[in-house]
């Protein structure tokens, strides 16, 4: 670990390291010296040195080091100056997102480069064959290889802010700022488990906030700026949730939303509460949840005809249209109908929590199903006059499925006012907080009500009714459809209905004692008659224990409801308990199977290197022999060849030669020749010493003569370049002025240009989108057919088939019968020739 005197000798030593490419040796110095305790005052000294820390860890992606370098940053200015370290956190996060979005233009470039017509002449060898054997396009690897590691590198960089910025009143603003930047880089490339991520990061520090109260610097929820903040953010990653189609992680916001403002017992803003119920709306219409859609409707409806003045009269009529619509669109029955006591209570409690979230307040000792339900609802819209803020239409409507009585006639009543219905709605005005309104949503809801309400006058009126009959009067769906949607009615008690299939007929009602209609009749009367009873023969009065027994009572109900609360509680805990078990025994044998995975990968990856180091060796002294025997043949040839020169021979006749022996007679040979060459050497380079200190002596003055003449050439001539440039530049910008000027007149025709492009563009899409959907329901109700003509012919095949089995059996049968009496006839007529033949 170095250490320095003074911090600006360590920022010097790093910018020598960084010159010279040793980057990581710069980066250790640096770190070194911010994590060192001799430094804890702050200066101006090291914010330059944070900023030229953060550029090298930006340039190498070491997230660790910047997230150490910026704590213990924080921990020098936190009590000085906490706006150095703002600016160098702002700083950081800038050169990540560069350099994010060079590697994601340079990916793009990348492969606009190679998108070219001649594949095979472009095409590198090396590229085809990686193609083909990784499966990848050229863009998913560009994708792998550079936009991918510095994703990941911003993604750390947002968490390592919002860790060192958390909890903190000093730096909240820069806290929003980075979630709000964190959000729309999910947003942008689409990154659903970052969001997830980072919703529970926001989440875990305001639940930490809650825990520490004791923190120092912590942020005061009930200031107003802290609180606008936070409900800033919490709305930002509910949009962000919604428009990313995470639904789940939107009601999670909503209730980060709920909970923070119970926490601070105040209410926001009435626009943030219009985007609140705006994103509540869309949430319980993807969940299905009508009831509470509609009450979240009804409160965005409250909301915006209060505090918006400057709503428009048409945007008002379709926001409450939408209110009576989404009632409408409740199922008019009770589907809790028949439910435990546990299902009950379970129910209750999410009543009372949506009730909660919506902002209505309900009494717990009540029954939350009978304070939010379709017909109080109803009710209330009535009584605040929100039906008369509606279209025509949708009056007519409500008044049709709620208040009249048409069995044959409702549907092709209610049909016309849907298709206009349906054409309603589209983008509101700018005063508005809902961007748009959609009333078509509402149709199939609408035309699945119509059906029941159809169903059930038609109950009343007839007991039975033709299946055809039925049909034409419902034009909305198939009788298939409508025999699921009976199906389900008469399952929650709303119809009393039964199709036979066999006499293709519809029995409506039951006479029965032990229908439910007959079963209510009876038990009114029964109640009548004994009141009549109590009054003409009132009961003499005896004492009871009824008090006690109702006491009692209620003692026994109410330790049986704790009881059973408490086996819930039980049964959820031993269930997440063996859920967490499982978890952890998956985690393990993972964990082992990837241990096991691993040694047996490095004892592959040794036993191959050992191999390759084994092969390596042999061949590299196989070389050396090789190499070695050649130098020896080349050096026994020179020697031959020397030797004829001189005229005496290197080797005597019929003496042994070997490589040793023909190395050294070459090394003598070749030491004895070096030295003579070494000495010729010597006594030239003298004489070429002293020729060229003699040319250098005579060159001295003429170079610095013609140096000096150099000098005043270039001085003229700069100038003279200097004074061109600066025409050329006046020219150019008079030039580019005078075209500016020139295309400005065409900035209106262009946007009314590109507008028109966009319409039409536009109404191309809806016409393809309507054709394509026109036809799919084609394909639908023609494979619908084929079905139903298939199913036909196989139970026709089948009947058909049994017939003639049947047939065949009783053919056999009677020729068995006839074979039997011929047989007894020839053995009664052989017997009675065997008689006359004997007595004869």
């Amino acid at each position: 670990m170095a250490t320095f005197a003074k911090p600006e000798n360590a920022l010097k030593r790093a910018e020598e390291l960084i010159n010279v490419g040793q980057k990581q040796d710069a980066l250790q110095a640096l770190h070194d010296l911010i994590t060192s305790k001799r430094y804890r005052a702050w200066q101006k000294t090291l914010e330059r040195i944070m900023f030229k820390y953060v550029e090298l860890c930006v340039d190498m992606r070491r997230g660790r080091f910047a997230k150490d370098g910026l704590i213990q940053y924080r921990i020098v200015c936190q009590q000085v100056n906490v706006t150095s370290l703002e600016e160098v956190i702002k700083h950081f996060m800038h050169l990540s997102t560069e350099k994010a979005e060079q590697a994601r233009n340079q990916a793009q470039a990348l492969e606009e480069a190679l998108d070219v017509d001649d594949l095979e002449a472009d095409k590198r060898p090396e590229d085809l064959m990686l193609s083909y054997v990784s499966g990848e396009k050229g863009k998913d690897r560009s994708d792998r290889e550079l936009v991918t590691p510095w994703f990941k590198f911003l993604w750390e960089t947002y968490r390592t802010v919002l860790e060192i910025l958390r909890n903190n009143s000093k730096l909240e603003a820069l806290y929003a700022m980075t979630a709000h930047r964190a959000f729309q880089f999910c947003k942008q490339y689409k990154r659903t488990t970052e969001f997830r991520r980072l919703c529970e990061i926001i989440r875990n520090h305001l639940s930490n906030l809650n825990k520490y109260r004791d923190q120092r610097d912590r942020p005061d929820l009930s200031a107003p700026e802290s609180l606008q903040l936070y409900l800033d953010t919490r709305f930002e990653q509910l949009k962000i949730a919604t428009e990313l189609e995470l639904w789940q992680e939107a009601f999670r916001s909503v209730e980060d939303i709920h909970g923070l403002m119970c926490m601070v017992k105040k209410t926001p803003k009435a626009s943030l509460m219009v985007v609140y119920y705006a994103k509540l709306t869309e949430i319980f219409w993807v969940s299905s949840s009508h009831l509470y859609h509609a009450y979240a409707w009804f409160k965005l409806f409250s909301l915006q005809k209060s505090f918006n003045k400057n709503l428009s009269q048409k945007d008002l009529q379709l926001i409450a249209s939408s209110v009576v619509l989404a009632a409408l669109s409740v199922t008019p029955y009770d589907l809790t109908r028949g439910a435990s006591h546990l299902e009950l209570e379970n129910e209750k409690e999410r009543n009372l929590r949506m009730a909660s979230l919506i902002g209505f307040n309900l009494e717990p000792k009540l029954d939350g199903r009978e304070v939010l339900s379709r017909s109080a609802l109803l009710s209330e819209l009535v009584s605040k006059g929100v039906m008369t803020c509606v279209t025509q239409e949708v009056k007519d409507l409500y008044h049709l499925l709620e208040h009249e009585f048409l069995p044959l006639d409702l549907a092709s009543r209610v049909q016309p006012l849907l298709a206009k219905i349906s054409k309603l709605g589209g983008k509101l005005s700018s005063a508005s907080s809902v961007s748009e309104v959609q009333l078509s949503q509402y149709v199939p809801a609408l035309e699945k009500l119509a059906t029941l309400r159809l169903l059930q006058q038609v109950s009343q009126v007839y007991q039975t009714m033709k299946i055809e009959s039925l049909s034409k009067v419902i034009p909305f769906f198939d009788f298939s459809v409508v025999e699921k949607i009976s199906v389900d009615a008469v399952k929650h008690g709303f119809i009393a209905m039964k199709v036979d299939h066999m006499k293709g007929v519809i029995l409506f009602g039951n006479l029965g004692l032990e229908s439910d209609r007959m079963r209510d009749h009876l038990t009114v009367f029964a109640e009548s008659l004994n009141k009549s009873r109590a009054l003409i023969h009132p009961p003499a009065k005896k004492a009871s224990k009824l008090g006690d027994m109702l006491s009692g009572l209620a003692e026994t109900v109410d330790k049986e409801h704790k009881r059973l609360l408490a086996r819930k509680s039980i049964i959820e805990k031993r269930k997440e308990e063996q859920e967490r078990q499982l978890l952890e025994m998956e985690r393990e044998e993972e964990s082992k199977r990837l241990k096991l995975q691993k040694i047996t990968e490095e004892a592959e990856q040794k036993r191959l290197a050992s191999e390759y180091e084994q092969r390596k060796n042999q061949r590299i002294l196989r070389e050396i022999e090789e190499r070695e025997l050649e130098e020896a043949q080349a050096l026994l040839q020179e020697a031959e060849k020397r030797s004829k020169k001189k005229g005496k021979k290197p080797i005597a006749e019929g003496e042994k030669v070997t490589k040793q022996s023909l190395m050294e007679l070459a090394l003598s040979e070749q030491l004895r020749e070096r030295q003579e060459m070494e000495k010729k050497l010597q006594k030239l380079s003298k004489t070429m010493d002293y020729l060229e200190r003699a040319k250098r002596e005579e060159a001295a003055p003429l170079i610095e003569a013609a140096f000096q003449q150099r000098l005043v050439e270039e001085q003229a001539l700069h100038e003279h370049e200097q004074q061109q440039e600066i025409e050329v530049s006046r020219l150019r910008h008079d030039g580019d002025l005078r075209e500016k000027n020139r295309l400005v007149r065409m900035l209106d025709k262009k946007l009314i240009f590109q507008e028109r492009v966009m319409n039409r563009r536009e109404a191309e899409y809806s016409r393809l989108r309507a054709e394509r959907e026109e036809r799919i329901s084609q394909i639908i109700q023609s494979r619908k057919e084929e079905r139903e003509a298939k199913r036909k012919m196989l139970f026709y095949l089948r009947s058909e088939e049994e017939r003639m089995k049947k047939a065949r059996e009783e053919e056999e049968a009677r020729k068995r019968e006839g074979i039997f009496f011929i047989l007894i006839y020839y053995f009664f007529r052989v017997t009675l020739q065997f008689t006359t033949f004997c007595s004869s």
